[in-house]
C-alpha cells in the first residue's frame, strides 16, 4: 500500500468502508499469535473436540478456552514450556475435518497452513473413545488425507482418553486401525532413533487424569532434538565446520595406573561390586591408637621429583650435594662484623651530616636548636606511644604529672626564655582559682562598688570601681604562655 496512487489513498480514507475494512484487518493482525519459525516447536492437530487444548493447557503456562463442542479453538494459540534448560513453543491448531482442500474454511486452513509451512514435531492426537463424535476410522482417514504434510517432521500418534477406553480394551479392527496409522507415521517421520521399537510411534495420553502427558513432551522433544542434529549432519555446513576442529587424542604419560572413579550409587545401578573405599586420616588414627597417639604423616603428600627423597632428612637438589653443603660455619661471625660496620658507616654519615649544618650557628642559636630537637623527639616519642597503645592508656591528671602541670615558677621560667614580661602574669597568679558564687564574697564586692571617693572636684560622689585592666592583662600572659610553652 506504499506504493498505491495518491488517488486511491485518498479514496481509501474518505470511504467509510474502506477504512473499516483497514481497521479490522489491522485488529486482526494484532490478534495473530507470535510464532518464530526456527525455534523448538510441537505442533498439535487432529479432529475438533479430542483433546489438543487440554494437552497445551497441561504442558504449557497458557490458558486455552476447552468446551465440550467441537471448533472451541478458532485460531493459533501458542504457549512455551521448557525441556532440557531450552525453551519450546507448543502450537495448538483448530480441529481439521476429512474434506477436499477447497471445501475447508478459514479456520482449518490456518492448521493446514501450519502443518505446511513450520518445521515442528507433530503430534496427531486421536480420541480413542469416539466421544468427540468422530469413529476411529475417520480420524484414520483424516491421517491419510494429510500424511503429505508430515513429509521431514517427527510424527507422534497420540490416543487420547485412555481414562474412558484403555487401548486393551480396543476391538481388534480398532486396533488394528491404530497400529496402521503408527506405522504409516513411522515411514514419514524424521528424527527416530536406532533402537525405537515398532509401535514406538503410539503413545497412550489421558489429559484428564495426565497419565501419559509428560512421556508424550518428553519423546516428541527428543525426536524433534535428534531430527534438527540429523537435517544440521546432511548439510554442507558440517563439513566447513568439521575442518576446522580438531579432536586430541591423549597419550599415555607414564606406568601408573589410573582407574576411573565412579560413584557407589552408580555401581549399584549397574549391578556391579562397589569398589573398596579409600581410607582416610580418621580411619588411620583409630586403626593406630586414636587422638594423641596418632600421628599424622605430612611427607606422604610430598610432590617431589623422586617419592624415594619424602622421608629423606635432607633432600639432595644437585649433583650428590644437599642445602647444608653450601651453608658457611662462620655465617654468625660474618653477620656480626657487617652489623658493626654498618653501624659504624651510619655513625660517621650522622656526624658528618651534624657537622656541616652546625658550623655557622653561634652558641645560643646551638642551644636553641638543641632545645628544637629535643622537643621534636618527645613530640615523635609521644606519637609513636599513643599509635602503639591504640589510645588506651589511662589519662594522668596535670596535677599528677609534673613535666604537664602549670605551676607559677614553670610559667614565669618559660616566658622569660621567650623574651616576654612575666611579672604581671605572676602578680595575677594567685587570681586565678575558682570564683565561686558565695553570698559573702557578693557581699563584699557590692560594697566595695559602692564606696566614696573624698576630694572629688565639684562636689561629685565618685565610685570605687575594681580595676579590671591588670587582671586582663595577667590574664593574656598567661593564655600567651599556655599556647607557646605551657601546653607542651
Amino acid at each position: 500500500m506504499l506504493h498505491a496512487p495518491q488517488q486511491y489513498l485518498c479514496r481509501m480514507h474518505t470511504c467509510p468502508h474502506l477504512r473499516y475494512s483497514v481497521i479490522q484487518v489491522r485488529q486482526h493482525m494484532g490478534r495473530l499469535p507470535s510464532i518464530d519459525p526456527n525455534t523448538r516447536s510441537l505442533l498439535v492437530c487432529g479432529y475438533p473436540n479430542v483433546g489438543k487444548s487440554s494437552f497445551m493447557n497441561k504442558v504449557t503456562r497458557a490458558d486455552v478456552e476447552v468446551q465440550p463442542y467441537a471448533f472451541t479453538t478458532k485460531s493459533l494459540f501458542v504457549g512455551h514450556t521448557d525441556y532440557k534448560y531450552l525453551r519450546w513453543q507448543v502450537i495448538d491448531t483448530p480441529g481439521i475435518l476429512d474434506r477436499p482442500l477447497e471445501e475447508r474454511n478459514t479456520i482449518e486452513m490456518q492448521s493446514i497452513t501450519a502443518l505446511a509451512h513450520l518445521r515442528a514435531a507433530v503430534l496427531y492426537v486421536m480420541d480413542i473413545s469416539e466421544q468427540c463424535g468422530y469413529t476411529i476410522k475417520q480420524q484414520a482417514a483424516l491421517f491419510q488425507s494429510i500424511k503429505p504434510l508430515f513429509a521431514n517432521k517427527p510424527v507422534l500418534i497420540v490416543a487420547n482418553k485412555t481414562d474412558v477406553v484403555a487401548l486393551a480394551d480396543l476391538s481388534a479392527e480398532d486396533r488394528a486401525l491404530l497400529d496402521g496409522v503408527a506405522a504409516e507415521a513411522a515411514k514419514v517421520s524424521a528424527g527416530g532413533f536406532e533402537g525405537d521399537k515398532p509401535g514406538s510411534n503410539l503413545i497412550a495420553m489421558s489429559t484428564l487424569t495426565e497419565e501419559g502427558v509428560s512421556v508424550v513432551k518428553q519423546i516428541a522433544c527428543d525426536r524433534l532434538l535428534a531430527s534438527r542434529v540429523e537435517i544440521k549432519l546432511k548439510s554442507k555446513r558440517i563439513n566447513e565446520v568439521g575442518n576446522r576442529i580438531h579432536v586430541a587424542m591423549p597419550r599415555i604419560r607414564d606406568g601408573t595406573a589410573r582407574p576411573p572413579i565412579i560413584p557407589a550409587s552408580v555401581l549399584a545401578k549397574k549391578g556391579l561390586p562397589p569398589a573398596a573405599p579409600r581410607p582416610t586420616e580418621r580411619d588411620l588414627q583409630e586403626a593406630q591408637g586414636g587422638a594423641g597417639v596418632y600421628n599424622a604423616d605430612l611427607r606422604k603428600q610430598y610432590d617431589l621429583k623422586d617419592e624415594a627423597w619424602r622421608y629423606d632428612i635432607m633432600p639432595e637438589i644437585a649433583d650428590g650435594h644437599n642445602v647444608l653443603d653450601f651453608v658457611d660455619p662462620d655465617i654468625d661471625a660474618r653477620l656480626e662484623a657487617l652489623e658493626r660496620e654498618e653501624a659504624a658507616a651510619a655513625a660517621e654519615f650522622e656526624a658528618l651530616d651534624t657537622g656541616l649544618a652546625d658550623d655557622h650557628l653561634s652558641q645560643a642559636e646551638w642551644e636553641d636548636l638543641h632545645r628544637i630537637r629535643d622537643r621534636k623527639k618527645r613530640i615523635v616519642a609521644d606519637n609513636r606511644r599513643k599509635r602503639a597503645a591504640a589510645d588506651n592508656t589511662p589519662r594522668i591528671p596535670r596535677t599528677l604529672d609534673a613535666p604537664r602541670s602549670r605551676t607559677a615558677e614553670r610559667m614565669k621560667a618559660e616566658l622569660g626564655a621567650l623574651g616576654l614580661d612575666a611579672a604581671a602574669a605572676a602578680a595575677a597568679a594567685p587570681r586565678s582559682r575558682s570564683r565561686g558564687r558565695s553570698l559573702v564574697r557578693k557581699r563584699e564586692r557590692a560594697e566595695g562598688e559602692g564606696m566614696e571617693v573624698d576630694g572629688a572636684e565639684g562636689g561629685e560622689v565618685k565610685r570605687l570601681h575594681s580595676s579590671k585592666s591588670r587582671w586582663a592583662e595577667g590574664a593574656w600572659v598567661c593564655c600567651i604562655w599556655k599556647r607557646v610553652g605551657g601546653a607542651s
